[in-house]
C-alpha cells in the first residue's frame, strides 16, 4: 500500500463527483489488507518472532496465533497488548489501532493516558498492567 496523508484523501473524497471517481483515483492509497497482514508485516520489519510477541503480550498462545493467522479479530485491548509485546512506539501503536478501525489512544481518557505514558517509558505488559491495576483501571 502506498501512503498518502489522510487529509489529502479526505479532500479528494469531498471534491469528487462520484464514489466511483474517488475509488478509481485513490485505490492505490486505500487499505486493502487485514489486521493480521499488517501485524505480520510489522513482525518482518522488526525481525520479531510470533512466539516471542505472543508471550510478551501475555496472550493465550492459541488465541495469539489465531490473531496472527487471521482466524480471530482482535479487540482494541488485544492490539494494545500486542503493541507492548512488539515494543511498538506510540506512533506505531496509534497507526496499528487506526489500521484496525479502532480509536487511537486518547490522552484525555485516564486509562489511555496511562497506556501512553507506559508506551513512552518502554513499559512491559506486566508493568503496564500493574500501573493500570494500581490506578483502578481495567488491565489489558
Amino acid at each position: 500500500m502506498i501512503k498518502k496523508p489522510t487529509d489529502e484523501l479526505m479532500d479528494a473524497l469531498n471534491q469528487c463527483s462520484s464514489v466511483e471517481e474517488y475509488m478509481n483515483n485513490e485505490q492505490d492509497y486505500l487499505i486493502d489488507s487485514t489486521v493480521s497482514d499488517y501485524l505480520n508485516q510489522l513482525l518482518k520489519e522488526k525481525s520479531l518472532k510470533k512466539s516471542t510477541v505472543i508471550k510478551n503480550s501475555e496472550l493465550n498462545e492459541i488465541y495469539g496465533y489465531q490473531i496472527f493467522s487471521g482466524k480471530r479479530i482482535p479487540s482494541r485491548d488485544k492490539l494494545i497488548s500486542i503493541s507492548f509485546g512488539m515494543n511498538l512506539s506510540i506512533d506505531e501503536t496509534q497507526a496499528l489501532l487506526k489500521y484496525a478501525g479502532f480509536a487511537p489512544l486518547y490522552p484525555k481518557q485516564k486509562r489511555d493516558s496511562l497506556l501512553i505514558w507506559g508506551k513512552n517509558h518502554q513499559f512491559s505488559i506486566y508493568q503496564i498492567n500493574e500501573l493500570l491495576y494500581t490506578e483502578n483501571e481495567d488491565t489489558l
